[in-house]
């Protein structure tokens, strides 16, 4: 416990799936947390028991598609916790829809979420991430961003964007003590894949060398990796975290 100790980590989506994970597993391991989400329930409910288990954790609500939304909840992290050293960019949605299916609104939702929400964080996080002189930034993408498939088309796109993305923010600003990795699952049991049938849930799974899906902790152990001091000299990596789905 406490590899987290002496950090202050906004994490966007943080109201359920492997956002919930990380808001849960980062106030566990030290950090001061502050969790957004459009979910306010939810990610309420999340923070609730954060701190039940000993963490210190608050919700605030977060558009991230909104550059205003994501300015108030790097100003509430400041207010509260008197900084900010860690951001993980892990609001995301998921639809079907190939090159012919997808529509425009489908497209442009998907980019605004997806793609759009990551650069607004790390834009609206980074003066003060530069003031701490030692952070990290972890925007997680997907297995889709490396690989294709069929019917996924805006989904692919916005992750493999993410990538390059992160890759781009780590060179830019790696002389001013701010790392910028990356993290792309693979199956990970979360709200995102819906209500599988039998036939689904065991296709899924043979397709995957461990022969199971992962769990949202999973990504969030990945993270807490990145975040730490541990992963100091690591800055425009990608951790693929699939139980070797990408590997045949």
């Amino acid at each position: 416990m406490a590899r987290l100790e002496g950090k202050v980590a906004l994490i966007s989506g943080g109201a359920s799936g492997i956002g919930a994970a990380h808001v849960r597993l980062f106030a566990r391991e030290g950090a001061k947390v502050v969790s957004g989400d459009i979910q306010e329930e939810a990610g309420r409910r999340v923070v609730a028991e954060a701190n039940d288990a000993g963490g210190e954790a608050i919700f605030v609500r977060l558009d991230v598609t909104s550059t205003e939304s994501w300015t108030a909840a790097v100003a509430a992290a400041v207010a509260r916790f008197g900084g900010l050293t860690t951001l993980v960019n892990n609001a995301g949605i998921y639809h079907p829809g190939g090159v012919s299916e997808e529509t425009d609104a489908g497209w442009q939702r998907m980019i605004a979420i997806n793609q759009t929400g990551v650069w607004y964080g790390m834009r609206a996080a980074l003066p003060e991430l530069v003031k701490s002189g030692n952070a990290a930034v972890v925007n997680i993408s997907s297995l889709f961003g490396m690989v294709g498939s069929p019917g996924s088309f805006s989904y692919h796109a916005t992750k493999a964007a993410v990538r390059l993305m992160s890759k781009s923010a780590a060179l830019e600003h790696v002389k001013q003590g701010v790392r910028v990795n990356t993290i792309l699952p693979g199956q990970i049991r979360t709200p995102i894949l819906g209500d599988l049938t039998p036939e689904m849930d065991a296709a899924i799974k043979a397709s995957i060398p461990m022969g199971r899906m992962g769990e949202p902790e999973d990504v969030a152990w990945g993270s807490v990796y990145l975040c730490s001091d541990e992963a100091k000299y690591i800055t425009g990596a990608e951790l693929v975290i699939d139980a070797g789905w990408s590997v045949p």
